[in-house]
């Protein structure tokens, strides 16, 4: 059983929004970022990092999340907006849309990782908090299946880079088919 994380004495009130990221290390797509605020009267067993589910166990939290959450947001930085900011940056502007799209504006917001995007609100960096704290573990899913989704959506029309099966990350399959056709719109 793994424990929200500790709210500190000065920490402020108020409800606490998780956040992270899917497709920074891909050849080609979008970087997606997901904020999900968790309802504490509707818990979702079993949120864990997503790269530590299964695909069909993703599917169906994705499900229970979108369902039981307070509110969720999904949003993305385009292949375009990655090749004039850098991946890094993109990566922040992507989560500061999905903070932005909650219906709830939350109080505070933890992100997976070491940087944090510009916020309105208080926030705070989680190292390996896609593991640890439940409300990123949540983002942390419901980034990866809708970018997932996305790279299955765009096998149908590029099937000779085999999106579905790597997710436009780059492996040898990938990096024959670049070298075999070049690059299609999507790679960045």
């Amino acid at each position: 059983m793994r424990a929200e994380q500790a709210r500190l004495d000065w920490d402020v009130p108020g409800l606490v929004a998780g956040g992270d990221e899917a497709g920074r290390g891909p050849l080609a797509g979008p970087v997606v970022a997901a904020a999900v605020i968790l309802d504490p009267r509707q818990p979702i067993d079993g949120l864990a990092d997503s790269k530590q589910l299964t695909a069909l166990r993703r599917e169906r939290l994705f499900e229970q999340i979108c369902a039981r959450a307070l509110c969720c947001s999904i949003a993305q930085a385009s292949v375009q907006e990655i090749d004039r900011l850098n991946i890094l940056q993109a990566t922040l502007l992507a989560m500061q849309r999905a903070v932005a799209g909650l219906r709830l504006p939350p109080a505070k917001v933890l992100v997976d990782g070491n940087r944090l995007p510009a916020l309105p609100v208080r926030a705070e960096a989680v190292v390996g908090g896609d593991a640890r704290v439940p409300a990123i573990s949540a983002a942390s899913i419901l980034a990866k299946v809708h970018r997932d989704r996305w790279c299955q959506q765009v096998d149908a029309d590029w099937p000779v880079y085999g999106f579905a099966r790597h997710k436009g990350y780059g492996t040898a399959a990938h990096l024959a088919a670049l070298q075999a056709h070049g690059a299609c719109e999507h790679h960045r």
